[in-house]
């Protein structure tokens, strides 16, 4: 697709990004068959098609008007889209840009404004584990939109950290809300690792991942985030502390897996950090990544006994967007969880399509997110199963909002048929 930068666009990085996107694109429309808003709402608008048309319409130097916020504002970057394209169009990074140029043109209404401004600092916040804390113990008076978002507490379980040390380590991110709303999933981890011979490590300096900011359009707060992290991890990458240097580094909330493999892009016109963000980035790994490695002495551990009784073994299997279409991750943690004795099965339709999660989307679009979240429980439904799984903090939550079957992270159900042996 020929673009014709308008001036104000010539010889700055998003143009010249942005134009190199859409040289790809041959505005083939393969995108809209697997959009989940535009299965919705069928606006070509609110398709990647049309959105792209917008962006491109911005960069010539055409009016920006609120509705042109409003169809990018609907795009849940679920990336469904790129799987789909034939082109190989990276429109995730597009819609970044074209969210950002016309956020600097088109003023938000108040309400907005303040709603973004809380999503991004309340979330990131240190004041964000007590104000959760709160919300749970008053769990049962919240409104049911406020309910929706607050977990039940989590056991004592969920802080009890591996102590032994291997020769082998890993660096894990913790994430800015999991260890407030679900510390389960970090501390399992640790133990499903633990059981396979491998070390997990924390850097204290480290918080999020820098997507949350960069999604509501505060793109030097995101970035300031990434560097933030890579400071952190730095010593352990490089090896400079008595703990050695890691082997990877581990996330278990898919989200934050496509940010920080996306570091080396971020920070690529960053002298100071280009190099270093390239190296972090090549050493992130989704959990699901180290399952070949240690799944061997898992089967070792659990052994002729196999899964305990009070383990759930039929599981529904929902693919977190940022783990298949976002880091292109498919079908690890099906094959490994059934080689352990578990039964499990992705949706038998849909299973490609967004829950309607998406970090903070369902807060902002959330009409939109519950429409996607109740398709996509009634496409799980066939499974009959014990516990649904997923791989991301978000879609745990969401899914859970609008179902009794417990909804949890694979690594919660793998730890527990650990401990049962």
């Amino acid at each position: 697709m020929q673009t014709h930068l308008a001036p104000e666009f010539k010889g700055t990085a998003d143009g010249q990004a942005a134009e190199a996107i859409l040289r790809k694109c041959v505005h083939c429309g393969f995108c809209t068959a697997t959009c989940p808003t535009y299965q919705i709402l069928g606006d070509e608008l609110d398709g990647p098609r049309g959105r792209i048309y917008l962006m491109k319409q911005v960069l010539e130097g055409a009016e920006v008007t609120r509705k042109t916020q409003l169809h990018l504002d609907r795009c849940l970057t679920c990336r469904n889209c790129e799987t789909t394209c034939p082109s190989g169009v990276e429109y995730g990074h597009l819609v970044d840009i074209g969210r950002r140029l016309v956020e600097q043109r088109v003023e938000r209404p108040a309400g907005e404004r303040a709603l973004r401004w809380l999503l991004k600092e309340g979330l990131t916040s240190p004041l964000f584990g007590p104000a959760m804390a709160v919300g749970q113990r008053v769990r049962g008076l919240l409104p049911a939109s406020l309910k929706a978002k607050v977990p039940r507490p989590s056991g004592a379980n969920a802080h009890r950290w591996p102590t032994r040390s291997h020769p082998r380590r890993v660096l894990m991110l913790m994430g800015c809300v999991q260890p407030a709303m679900m510390p389960n999933i970090n501390s399992a981890t640790a133990r499903v690792l633990d059981a396979a011979g491998i070390q997990t490590l924390v850097s204290d300096g480290a918080g999020c991942c820098g997507a949350i900011r960069t999604h509501l359009n505060d793109h030097e707060g995101g970035l300031a985030d990434m560097r933030r992290n890579i400071d952190a991890w730095w010593p352990l990458v490089e090896g400079l502390t008595s703990q050695g240097r890691v082997e990877a580094i581990v996330t278990n909330a898919s989200g934050c897996g496509v940010a920080v493999k996306d570091y080396g892009h971020a920070l690529a016109g960053d002298p100071d950090y280009a190099d270093k963000a390239r190296r972090v980035a090549s050493l992130a790994r989704d959990l699901s990544e180290l399952l070949p490695d240690i799944a061997p002495a898992l089967k070792s551990r659990l052994g002729r006994r196999g899964l305990g009784p009070q383990v759930p073994r039929r599981l529904a299997y929902h693919p977190p967007c940022t783990l298949q279409h976002g880091q292109q991750l498919r079908g690890g943690v099906e094959t490994h969880l059934a080689a352990l004795g578990f039964e499990i099965e992705r949706a038998p339709s849909d299973a490609h399509l967004c829950c309607g999660s998406a970090g903070t989307y369902s807060v902002l679009q959330p009409e939109l997110a519950y429409e996607l979240r109740d398709r996509k429980l009634r496409s799980l439904e066939p499974v009959n199963a014990q516990a649904i799984v997923s791989a991301n903090i978000g879609c745990i939550q969401h899914l859970q909002s609008g179902t009794p079957v417990p909804v949890r992270h694979w690594v919660e159900v793998l730890d527990e048929a650990l401990g049962s042996v």
